[in-house]
């Protein structure tokens, strides 16, 4: 605190702050496909693009490699992920339907009131949010997406179930990129998460499960039929 007569030393900006602005630009930067697969990120030049330092640039980069958007090669740096293919995205869906099942039903035998109000929410969200072809128009959208599941998982009261699911990042979401389109499928997977909402403020264990397994079968299918398109094109 300032001795009296004295002004306070204004606070220093906060670097996280930078960080994350990098990171969303970044982000934009991938999923509207403005840099494509296989292009190589350039540090230096990426830094005067945003009118940063090198610093926060390599910090976004290094969070961005954990979501799987973007990949570091020995000797070559960062370059963008490829497109998943059909197989890698049926294999990714698998590992969902293992994990996704047991943290609802575990969320269920416990009932919480807290759950179903933050559930309520993401619906809400969801069905609010705009979805446009650009990031920056769905980014809302699949932040509700992702609390929904994300909510799911933190009332399970499994923390390995908890980091086996944060260990995808957002795989989970990998299969939206560079096609161009932004959110397609909008109204069943709104109609699928208030099914799984439905059957949990029933205390309904089994028919949460199956509700998230359709959910799940759903975002499968949907997503093959996007990501062969991608393919073809």
């Amino acid at each position: 605190m300032p001795a009296p007569g004295q002004r306070a030393r204004p606070s220093a900006i906060e670097p996280r702050l930078i960080v994350d602005e990098v990171y969303a630009r970044l982000m934009a930067l991938v999923m509207d496909g403005d840099v494509r697969p296989g292009d190589p990120l350039s540090i230096d030049a990426l830094a005067r693009e945003l009118g940063v330092s090198s610093t926060p640039l390599r910090e976004a980069l290094a969070r961005l490699e954990s979501t799987g958007l973007v990949r570091r090669y020995a000797m070559k740096g960062y370059r963008v992920a490829p497109v998943l293919t059909p197989e890698e995205l049926a294999e990714l869906v698998d590992v969902r339907l293992a994990l996704e099942p047991v943290a609802v039903r575990r969320a269920v035998a416990s009932p919480s009131p807290e759950l179903q109000r933050r559930l309520r929410d993401a619906v809400a969200r969801l069905e609010a949010a705009p979805r446009g072809d650009h990031f920056e128009t769905f980014r809302d959208y699949l932040e509700a997406d992702e609390a929904f599941h994300r909510e799911i998982f933190a009332h399970a009261g499994n923390r390995f179930l908890t980091r086996a699911y944060e260990s995808l990042g957002s795989q989970v979401q990998r299969f939206r990129l560079f096609s161009g389109e932004g959110v397609t499928d909008a109204e069943p997977t709104i109609h699928e998460h208030a099914a799984i909402l439905a059957a949990i403020e029933a205390g309904d264990e089994d028919g949460a499960v199956a509700a998230m397994v359709r959910h799940l079968e759903g975002v499968r299918s949907r997503a093959i039929v996007d990501t062969e398109r991608q393919h073809r094109d």
